[in-house]
């Protein structure tokens, strides 16, 4: 994915590049994730939850009739539901096939997270990802 198909992605690039320090760029990221909309209690169950993240992590979405997806998410810790904010500038609002064209892995290389978050936040990470993906894959599939 190129920062001209994903202009959300361009916008945390430069913000990085900017704020320079990781102190800084996780502050930023804690900051993003209390910009995140709150999640209908109901959906802080089990079948909403991600597997394979240290904290609680819950993930939802919806698909329009445009096949867009609109997705939601919570965690009980900070710099995880800024991670969740994101992984959601990158993937909310665009339809399933944008989302699984979408190199989530390679925009986290980008921004320079891969090496500045340990190996169970990094896990995490993938594990949201993967479940986003899952979500467009059954809306891509259910679209035809």
């Amino acid at each position: 994915m190129s920062t001209a198909d994903n202009p959300a992605l361009q916008d945390l690039i430069d913000t990085f590049d900017m704020l320079g320090d990781w102190e800084e760029r996780y502050r930023y990221l804690i900051e993003l994730g209390r910009k995140l909309p709150d999640m209908p209690e109901a959906e802080h169950d089990e079948a909403h939850k991600v597997r394979g993240c240290m904290s609680q992590v819950w993930l939802a979405g919806d698909v329009d009739a445009e096949q867009r997806l609109h997705l939601r998410g919570d965690s009980d810790a900070h710099i995880v539901k800024g991670l969740i904010a994101l992984i959601l500038a990158l993937t909310d609002g665009r339809t399933a096939r944008e989302v699984l064209d979408t190199d989530i892995k390679a925009a986290f290389a980008q921004l320079g997270l891969e090496s500045h978050l340990s190996m169970n936040r990094r896990n995490g990470f993938y594990a949201m990802v993967e479940r986003i993906r899952q979500m467009a894959a059954t809306a891509a599939t259910a679209a035809g």
